[in-house]
């Protein structure tokens, strides 16, 4: 299946908003039907504006309403199972998209939707760091002594 290009022949972006790499400790709950909720601690994967990326040994199906609840903001958001892959260590690598949209859940800042590690700015972008300051009071080595001259043996 070919991907959408643009005029230059370059592929269109066709994420809503951008991935991050970010291990968020998360709960997962589950509500099975006829049976009581089920949760799973957890962390993120992957996060974006519309969703994450979870490993989940709790089995969930493509279209399974879920909550996740951040484990350092108690804050919880309704979303659904968009993906279900084979993950590591006996889990699944679990999808997961918001309701509604929410930038915000996650605290952080996603880079603009146009932006690329291949933008002139990401180039040329270097980060500021901070002068460096000593960690203690100066000091000072001393002067180095001049070297001794010794008299050579006689022959």
């Amino acid at each position: 299946m070919d991907l959408p290009t643009s005029t230059g022949g370059e592929r269109l972006n066709q994420r809503r908003s951008q991935r991050v790499l970010l291990s968020v400790p998360v709960e997962v709950v589950a509500q099975r039907p006829d049976k009581e909720p089920v949760s799973e601690a957890t962390r993120t994967v992957v996060v974006n504006a519309h969703g994450a990326l979870v490993l989940l040994a709790l089995k969930v199906s493509i279209g399974q309403l879920l909550t996740l609840k951040h484990g350092k903001t108690e804050e919880e958001q309704a979303c659904r199972v968009v993906n279900v892959a084979p993950g590591q260590a006996g889990k699944s690598e679990v999808g997961v998209e918001f309701m509604k949209p929410n930038p915000r859940f996650w605290r952080i800042a996603f880079p603009p939707e146009d932006w690329s590690s291949r933008s002139p700015e990401a180039k040329t972008a270097r980060p500021q760091t901070a002068p460096q300051r000593p960690l203690g009071p100066a000091v000072q080595k001393p002067p180095m002594a001049a070297p001794l001259k010794l008299p050579l043996p006689k022959k």
